[in-house]
């Protein structure tokens, strides 16, 4: 369980990015985060693994009090979840399955660091991951010569690989054309139900979020506004998280948001 209690994030210029910040969501939950670009989505999501310190109030996943860890602790709690960036972090003028072997460097002993070489049961565990999201087959390509969406896979891939309670994704499909998006999504789906991990995903496509989250959160100006699940979401909530203007939300609202009621 993640537990947000009275959680409040100001940076050191004065913004304040979450204010009064109360949520629990569940192991095996998918969820989705939306609103406006500067809303406090980001925030949310890169406080959980203390990329981001809260400045207010606690934060606490699995009995763990997120705050009062230091150094190691915060390393080894790290390993838990996955984080997922826009960018993919990838290392491109090398293989797939390299950038996969990543994910367990820092369990490594100092030697292998050093020389660079895996065990045989991480490279099994990181061909499986590739597996996982359908590109076993690119394992020894190097990154740079896939598809944007396969390069999104294989970051998916190298998080499956360190065996994480939660992912976090950070706008993971928002350079991506419509079709591999899905493809992209599909895969969080099929491993959010088959492998009973959390997700928790930061998006700005909400006709994508309505489709394959449980369940919605929506932030406007740093508070939550909206908590529930995707079916109960309608146009009006939506106002209320975008201010009004659900017209910006996409290049055809009529046919992307024709489900909402």
């Amino acid at each position: 369980m993640i537990q947000f209690i009275d959680v409040q994030k100001t940076y050191p210029n004065g913004t304040i990015a979450l204010q009064n910040v109360n949520l629990n969501i569940e192991q095996g939950e998918f969820v989705a985060v939306i609103g406006l670009s500067g809303a406090g989505k980001s925030t949310l999501i890169r406080c959980i693994n203390r990329m981001h310190d809260i400045t207010g109030g606690r934060l606490i996943v699995d009995d763990v009090e997120v705050t009062r860890l230091r150094g190691k602790q915060i390393r080894r709690f790290r390993r838990r979840i996955g984080m997922i960036f826009q960018s993919f972090n990838l290392v491109t003028r090398t293989t797939v399955i390299k950038n996969v072997l990543v994910s367990f460097v820092p369990d490594l002993p100092l030697w292998r660091k050093l020389t660079g070489l895996f065990t045989k049961e991480q490279k099994i565990k990181a061909l499986e991951a590739l597996d996982k999201v359908g590109i076993l087959d690119k394992a020894y390509v190097r990154v740079d010569q896939l598809s944007g969406g396969q390069q999104q896979r294989v970051a998916l891939a190298r998080t499956l690989a360190q065996n994480p309670d939660i992912i976090l994704a950070d706008e993971p499909i928002a350079s991506l054309d419509p079709v591999t998006s899905r493809m992209v999504m599909n895969d969080f789906k099929r491993i959010n139900q088959e492998m009973n991990i959390s997700v928790i995903m930061n998006i700005h496509h909400v006709e994508v979020a309505l489709e394959y989250a449980d369940r919605i959160i929506g932030i406007r100006k740093g508070e939550v506004v909206f908590d529930g699940e995707s079916r109960r979401v309608t146009k009006e909530i939506l106002e209320d998280i975008y201010g009004g203007n659900i017209e910006a939300l996409a290049s055809s609202p009529e046919e992307k948001l024709a489900h909402v009621r």
